[in-house]
């Protein structure tokens, strides 16, 4: 067995952009007249889709909202998040992204974005970051439907049986590592039988520790030289049991 894919998180990992989503999402909330509560963001939404997070947000305030209008909402939020992007001098991407990209290539693994964030958004961001020939497959939330959000694995799986077809390989999930912020991410990966990273731009390392196969701090301490030693097919160390140091 040899590592042959990264599956890279979006939001949290390739940008720090969630206090920007965290705006957008409560100025809808506010224009739809419900109030915003920060308890039920970082539960509802860290991680997951914005169909799923906006959905539950109205659920949990007593409002029903339908398809049509679910659809009239994220279309809103996506059309402001990039007019922001746009007008940004600098993209908040996090340092270490363009080194991980070039030990990637180095590597000659696969590279895809597996991430809740709509497709639109991200080809943006990798656009404007001049990275996007380096990506070979975007799963988006465009994707998946809505029960199949991380903490699902759904986006995981999807993922690895895309390049498969679009490559003409034979990935198993043991053969890819993912590298998630959110536990949601976390869970999803582990879920779907992928070794994961996680970063701790989110939250603690103490609690990304618990969580992943193994944790860094920022996403500039990722060595894939170090990790692939742990998918030879001499470890003797499972990646549950190894440290990170």
């Amino acid at each position: 067995m040899a590592l042959k894919a990264v599956l890279l998180d979006f939001n949290g990992v390739i940008i720090n952009d969630e206090s920007l989503h965290q705006q957008l999402i409560q100025e809808l909330l506010l224009e739809e007249n419900l109030r915003p509560s920060l308890d039920d963001y970082n539960q509802l939404c860290l991680g997951r889709t914005d169909r799923a997070c906006l959905s539950e947000l109205w659920n949990r305030q007593g409002r029903v909202v339908t398809e049509a209008q679910l659809s009239k909402l994220l279309e809103r939020k996506s059309a402001r998040y990039i007019q922001t992007l746009n007008n940004l001098a600098q993209l908040p991407l996090y340092v270490g992204l363009k080194d991980v990209i070039y030990q990637i290539r180095v590597a000659q693994l696969k590279l895809a974005v597996v991430s809740g964030a709509r497709r639109c958004e991200i080809e943006t961001v990798l656009a404007l970051a001049g990275i996007a020939e380096h990506v070979a497959l975007i799963i988006s939330a465009d994707d998946v439907p809505q029960t199949g959000s991380k903490p699902a694995p759904d986006s995981y799986w999807l993922a690895i049986q895309r390049l498969n077809e679009q490559f003409n390989l034979s990935l198993c999930p043991a053969e890819c590592l993912a590298v998630e912020d959110s536990f949601a991410g976390i869970e999803a990966a582990k879920r779907a039988g992928v070794p994961v990273l996680g970063v701790a731009h989110t939250y603690p390392y103490h609690m990304i520790h618990r969580r992943a196969d193994w944790a860094v701090d920022h996403l500039y301490e990722l060595k894939l030289d170090w990790l692939q030693t742990y998918y030879s097919p001499d470890l003797v160390r499972s990646p549950a049991t190894a440290g990170y140091d």
